[in-house]
């Protein structure tokens, strides 16, 4: 059974347009298993309840950032090694050095393109 067959990723972004493009993509990558939340909060519970490889995080978001949900899972036992893309507008080298201190394992920068997001997520977790 191939990566794409096995891997479960979750989508957290407030935004619906958003979250649709990036699923769309999964789903063109031949990824089946993905979940979605609209902002940090709710992905920390859901993940409580469903834990997944990899989380493909909007940066600014209300309530929670990606950055705040990326300390949460990394501040928990059973979600210190899930796989964490932050997705962002401002690629701000301030952002991106926080995250990676924290233990993001990449970042795309908005827009993008599919094979951007791939290229992305197989740096992360391998060849889907």
């Amino acid at each position: 059974m191939s990566l794409r067959d096995q891997i479960r990723i979750m989508v957290v972004d407030d935004m619906s347009t958003s979250r649709g493009l990036i699923t769309q993509a999964l789903d063109a990558f031949g990824i089946r298993n993905v979940s979605t939340a609209d902002n940090g909060v709710s992905a920390l519970k859901a993940l409580a309840t469903h834990p997944v490889h990899l989380v493909i995080s909007d940066y600014n978001m209300p309530e929670m950032d990606g950055l705040n949900l990326l300390h949460h899972l990394r501040s928990g036992p059973k979600t210190k090694g899930v796989g964490f893309i932050l997705i962002t507008g401002r690629a701000e080298q301030q952002i991106i050095d926080h995250g990676k201190k924290l233990g993001m394992n990449n970042y795309l920068k908005k827009p993008f393109e599919q094979a951007d997001l791939r290229n992305c997520i197989e740096a992360v977790v391998g060849r889907l």
